[in-house]
């Protein structure tokens, strides 16, 4: 196996998306673009996208680390507009985008052009909701648009595989194909509730924290295989499995958490950066074969079918955010009033990803003898939908957010709920100190109990130092000034360990375990001054 052409794919992708934290570019769009750039470079290796390595490699892990990146009691509260874009938006899509094509395309079948549908019905929100956080939408949107994107491929992936059966003749009904979702839906939420506390008991049990982060770097991959086993959806397993020990996350030993933040954020890095670039390299695998469609005619299908797909968003989006409220009292009295703002913002962020190109190069070539109609031509606008979604509203979705000037976000009100939160747990660790103390095994010295209750003090106080003045010297919060600080004790201990080992009085065993404390210390230095 050659491992040149993976290695390039890894290092350009993560060159490009650091690059982009320096431009005022989303690294998606700008990961897309140097991939189109660079899929006619001379001898480029091929990158076509393997919908067996995609699926079933790439999907669970960006799946697992975002459901528990997010928030199970946000995602409880928002779950009917979720399900409302989750599920009846993608069903929507597939039939108003599957019979514009039909109408549009001749010679076009209806189950071919549904396939279509199918194929480009879920958003891909991984940039959405990249762009909302450093907009600073309202937390209220970014859940709706995170919870949508966590569910929405299950239900594309059905409606799909229904589509499929249907073209080549496999006897797909109305009643079979619902069923089929059914089932789908249930299984999957069910293979994940049954796997989900086993997994948890697993994590809280085991004591190494090596073993724990394998464990956690295999749940996404066991939840979605055992579902897919099962016939059921692996997407819903590893997204219920994720959201439970997302919830439960507090339960596993300090160590594993740090370790598993750290290895997390990294393969989340790598594998958006990847995914984002191998779209941009498609361009000359969806270009091969299109045969009469070249030219005028497949721009005109493009575009048309760019338009439908944008347009059939704002028609669910608006009754479903506005309907159901004029139609239900207790749903004006359990949910706040929704704004046309964020009705607005909603329907624009309906970017398509990988997912959509991934489904739409697993349609089978040939049935039976008999060549899949369409496919190539499928394939193209599946491509220059997913690319017209990126880069018109991508690069929009910005100055959108900025022109309809959303409230900011109350910092000070934020900053003051966290004092009184950090308040109340100083107290109850105060009183357990307390307790503690006045039992003879736990005596202590009376300097490092109150080394104890100046760390509580410290931290007790951090928060409301957040509030305080800068410091009109340097312009530094009491915040940065403490940071500052700390690294440069800790960076001055570190100069003498390392001169100690390479005089020969400490050796390189003795010398990592002292950076590891020293290393401990910043980062908890780092963490109490917020």
């Amino acid at each position: 196996m050659d491992v040149m052409p993976l290695l390039l794919l890894v290092a350009g992708s993560a060159a490009v998306a650091g690059a982009a934290r320096r431009t005022p570019v989303p690294a998606p769009l700008l990961l897309v673009a140097v991939g189109l750039a660079v899929s006619y470079v001379p001898r480029m290796p091929d990158y076509t996208l393997d919908p067996k390595i995609v699926l079933p490699l790439l999907l669970p892990p960006l799946l697992y680390t975002s459901a528990t990146d997010s928030s199970y009691l946000d995602l409880r509260a928002q779950i009917r507009p979720v399900a409302l874009l989750s599920v009846g938006y993608v069903l929507f899509a597939t039939f108003a985008v599957g019979w514009a094509a039909y109408v549009l395309i001749p010679g076009m079948p209806l189950t071919a052009a549904l396939v279509l549908g199918a194929v480009v019905a879920p958003p891909d929100a991984v940039a959405a909701t990249a762009v909302a956080r450093r907009v600073g939408l309202p937390s209220r949107i970014t859940t709706v648009l995170q919870g949508e994107s966590l569910l929405n491929d299950a239900t594309a992936i059905t409606a799909y595989k229904v589509a499929v059966a249907a073209v080549v003749g496999e006897g797909a009904t109305w009643a079979g194909g619902i069923r089929e979702f059914l089932l789908a839906a249930v299984g999957g939420v069910g293979v994940g509730l049954v796997l989900m506390a086993p997994l948890h008991w697993l994590r809280t049990h085991l004591k190494e924290p090596l073993l724990q982060n394998t464990l956690s770097l295999l749940i996404p991959f066991v939840a979605y295989g055992v579902a897919e086993q099962l016939h059921a959806s692996g997407v819903l397993a590893v997204v219920v499995v994720a959201l439970y020990l997302g919830h439960r996350a507090w339960e596993v030993d300090f160590a594993t958490r740090l370790q598993e933040e750290a290895v997390w954020k990294m393969v989340a890095f790598i594998l958006e950066s990847a995914v984002f670039a191998l779209i941009g390299l498609q361009l000359p695998v969806v270009l091969k074969g299109l045969g009469g469609y070249e030219g005028v005619k497949a721009t005109w299908y493009a575009v048309a079918l760019f338009l439908v797909v944008v347009l059939a968003r704002f028609v669910w989006v608006y009754p479903g955010t506005f309907l159901p409220r004029l139609l239900s009292a207790r749903i004006r009295e359990r949910e706040e009033n929704p704004t046309w703002r964020g009705a607005m913002v909603t329907s624009w962020a309906g970017m398509r990803g990988v997912v959509s190109l991934a489904i739409a190069f697993s349609i089978p070539t040939v049935h039976d003898g008999h060549p899949f109609p369409q496919r190539n031509l499928i394939l193209f606008l599946t491509f220059t939908t997913v690319i017209g979604t990126l880069v018109v509203q991508g690069l929009t979705l910005p100055p959108l957010i900025r022109l309809l000037r959303f409230p900011g976000r109350d910092r000070q009100a934020e900053t003051l709920a966290e004092a009184n939160a950090q308040a109340q747990a100083s107290r109850a660790a105060e009183n357990r100190l307390d307790e503690l103390l006045s039992d003879e095994r736990n005596a202590l010295p009376p300097p490092l109990a109150d080394r104890l209750r100046m760390v509580l003090e410290r931290r007790r106080n951090a928060v409301w130092e957040r509030l305080g003045q800068v410091n009109p010297v340097t312009g530094e919060s009491v915040d940065d000034t403490y940071r500052r600080l700390s690294r440069e004790m800790i960076g001055a201990e570190r100069e003498v360990f390392v001169r100690l080992r390479d005089h020969r009085h400490i050796d390189d065993e003795m010398l990592r375990a002292l950076l590891r404390r020293l290393d401990l210390e910043e980062a908890a230095a780092y963490r109490e001054a917020g």
